[in-house]
């Protein structure tokens, strides 16, 4: 009887208040506006257009300028905003869908709060554009991830207004939850804190344990959920989850968007709450608590101690703005959760129409939204993986191959193709995908966890604690070795050998071109006794007329093996001896001299400017000889092949696309304690990535500012040969 009672009383305050109390929207339309589906506006086109003049825009060059526009004038900033991100990324390439998706809500954010002493974090950072633009970036855009410009991403030393410094997900709200903390004890007058978070990147673990841990400690802090429905790059890869995002919370949340009684119970109930007398109030807040619990069954996040407002339109100014004011001037330091539906690359039909929603694209046709690609002269190096992996496993049925949101990325949507059942994509988890390959592997599978090398490191202690220690033989791929081009340092492979280095047990190989990444593939999948890391780079292969000029191939029908075949495990080889290829006659008139003989050892795709650099020096110098090794291992080293190169060599050059702590100490490691150094007579140099991160830049040039491109392997070369002065600091000094 009190359940009916509760419920009659609730929906009989509800009828009474809801016409007086609603919103203009609901007074004119009769019910709650619906949220916008996944549909073109209307824009004309195509060709698509923009606004000819941006006259809002031009009067806002920092977040303050907003204040004084009133709601026609925020929906025509957002459009012109729109346009902006529009026409910039056209001319440069960047993330696309992400900000116009949060075009609306950079808006929003920036009129109601007051930053840089109000803080937003953006988790990821992808969807900054906007929000740069507003914060007196604008006339910075042509240079956005490119040599000496703006990063793609927040980035703190860039500006006072980016809060946080982003590339990685899932970290938004850990960081909010901090600084929400320090502006308490440090008795600051404001505290607004703002973590805007997306479906994908709240899939990440550690954005559960910032929410459990905010409810737990009531820390004062908005988290934004910003529900566009794509947690994976692309959603809708064939895997054994079906082709629905690889997330049970995405299908939570989408629950929660279409149960529309739930959402007009909260926002009647709210409405008239509010102008009750205490007493009822808090009678009336128990009637709102069960119905919420009745209609929804609890929400998670509820559950874990937020406040759960929503799902609101994302898209909708009218609503957006208010709620907003309401959530900074409440006095409650209890976290809310605030629930917005969004589509990604919205008012922008070629966006909204694309698979992948044009995530991150390339320079683009802005009428048509076609992407300006010239055609690869060979196919890339992800590519050449995923289907070598293809053919490995037709012949073996225990191959499967796990990736954490990356599918597109990785391979693994190639793979998925032909082998859905085989393909599990696990959102954002790289822990869970190494710990569940680790399961896979103590039954009989040969999992290959297939992550970009930089998302390695988010699940670095399953691979000692899970894998080695066990000597589980799990697959790990690690795409994306070395330097990246325009994404920056949050996402160069740097450090993958140096951190896998030094765990005990793991194979860690690195191909040279396209014909050993298929051999390593095949080696992978055969080798059973512990744990194989392959790590391979950004980029494209050389196609077989380079695999024969320069690299020594003799291809059968000028053609690339379509298979690759398995190789020895910790066995370099030799490629190019004094005046040559190996299998051409020896130059017996160079190096005569011990110290005119280099050997340069190689490891991974670095080899090519090595090849290059050996041919222009002995060009240069009839008396040097160049010998450069492929190492092809850096675990187990070859031993035999290094003695070899030190005992007949005056100079030995390692290099590698990787830091200090990698491959050139492993060298140098063995090099000291087996006494090849003792005597003198041979002239170590580790050529590796600085100690230092690097910006965006494209790869030619990110390799450049490290010293690692043929130019300058040939001027080491000539160095350590006493062919070129090494230039005096003190005496460039005293000369400027």
């Amino acid at each position: 009887m009190r359940l009916s009672l509760s419920a009659l009383l609730l929906a009989a305050t509800t009828a009474s208040f809801a016409a007086a109390f609603a919103p203009p929207s609901l007074r004119q339309n009769g019910v709650k506006t619906k949220l916008r589906a996944a549909e073109s506006t209307n824009i004309p086109g195509p060709p698509y257009s923009g606004p000819a003049v941006k006259p809002i825009l031009d009067s806002v060059s920092y977040p303050q300028d907003m204040k004084r526009l009133d709601m026609r004038e925020l929906k025509q900033l957002a459009h012109e905003l729109r346009w902006e991100v529009l026409e910039s990324v056209s001319k440069t390439g960047g993330h696309l869908s992400s900000s116009l998706g949060v075009t609306e809500l950079t808006v929003a954010l920036h009129y109601v709060f007051d930053m840089p002493e109000d803080d937003i974090i953006w988790d990821v950072a992808h969807q900054c554009y906007p929000h740069k633009i507003l914060t007196g970036r604008r006339e910075r855009m042509s240079g956005l991830r490119q040599l000496g410009g703006i990063s793609g991403f927040c980035k703190r030393k860039e500006s006072p207004y980016d809060s946080f410094g982003a590339g990685h997900s899932s970290t938004s709200i850990s960081a909010a939850q901090g600084m929400s903390i320090a502006k308490s004890l440090l008795n600051k007058r404001r505290n607004n804190c703002i973590a805007v978070i997306g479906d994908g990147a709240i899939t990440g673990g550690m954005a559960y344990e910032a929410m459990n841990s905010a409810g737990y400690l009531q820390s004062r802090m908005i988290v934004i959920l910003n529900d566009n429905g794509q947690v994976s790059l692309p959603t809708g890869t064939p895997s054994a989850g079906g082709t629905v995002p690889a997330s049970q919370l995405s299908t939570y949340t989408s629950n929660l968007l279409v149960s529309k009684p739930f959402q007009d119970f909260r926002d009647f109930a709210k409405s008239f709450n509010k102008l009750l007398p205490e007493g009822i109030q808090d009678v009336n807040k128990r009637i709102d608590e069960y119905a919420r619990g009745l209609v929804s069954g609890g929400t998670l996040f509820e559950e874990l101690g937020f406040y759960y407002v929503g799902p609101v339109d994302g898209h909708d100014l009218d609503n957006l703005v208010p709620i907003l004011e309401k959530l900074r001037d409440s006095p409650n330091n209890k976290p809310v959760l605030l629930h917005l539906k969004t589509v990604k690359g919205y008012g922008y039909p070629p966006a909204e129409a694309a698979s992948d929603k044009m995530h991150g694209v390339g320079k683009f046709n802005l009428g048509t939204g076609a992407q300006f690609k010239s055609k690869p002269t060979a196919p890339s190096f992800t590519s050449i993986f995923a289907n070598a992996l293809i053919d490995a496993a037709i012949d073996d049925r225990a191959i499967v191959g796990i990736t954490a949101a990356m599918p597109g990325g990785t391979g693994m949507d190639i793979f998925g193709r032909r082998f859905p059942k085989r393909t599990f994509d696990v959102g954002i988890a790289e822990q869970h995908a190494v710990c569940m390959g680790a399961g896979m592997a103590c039954e009989g599978l040969k999992p290959f966890v297939c992550i970009y090398s930089t998302f390695m490191q988010r699940g670095y202690d399953q691979v000692v604690h899970d894998v080695a220690i066990q000597n589980l033989p799990v697959r790990m791929i690690l795409d994306r070795g070395g330097f990246v081009g325009n994404d920056g340092p949050t996402h160069h492979g740097c450090y993958d050998l140096s951190y896998m280095g030094c765990i005990p047990n793991l194979i860690i190989m690195s191909p040279s071109d396209e014909i050993e990444l298929k051999n390593m593939v095949m080696t992978c999948a055969a080798y059973d006794d512990g744990p194989t890391v392959l790590r391979y780079p950004r980029g494209t292969g050389y196609g077989a007329e380079k695999l024969q000029s320069l690299f020594g191939y003799k291809l059968k029908n000028d053609e690339i093996p379509a298979k690759g075949e398995v190789i020895p495990i910790g066995k370099g080889r030799i490629i190019r001896g004094a005046g040559g290829m190996i299998d051409t006659s020896k130059d017996s008139t160079r190096g005569k001299s011990r110290k005119d003989r280099v050997a340069i050892l190689s490891l991974g795709t670095r080899l090519h400017e090595a090849l290059v650099a050996a041919q222009e020096v002995e060009d240069m110098h009839d008396d040097i000889s160049v010998t450069v090794a492929d190492a092809r291992y850096m675990k187990p080293l070859d031993v035999d092949l290094v003695r070899d190169l030190a005992d007949d060599h005056g100079v030995l050059i390692t290099i590698e696309e990787g830091s200090i702590g990698g491959f050139g100490d492993h060298v140098l490691h063995f090099l000291s304690l087996d006494g090849l150094l003792d005597d003198g007579n041979l002239k170590f140099r580790p050529m590796v990535i600085p100690d230092t991160y690097f910006e965006a830049a494209t790869q030619f040039e990110q390799y450049d500012q490290a010293g690692l491109n043929s130019r300058h392997i040939k001027g080491t070369i000539l160095r350590l040969t006493r062919r070129m002065e090494v230039p005096v600091l003190e005496a460039i000094e005293q000369e400027a």
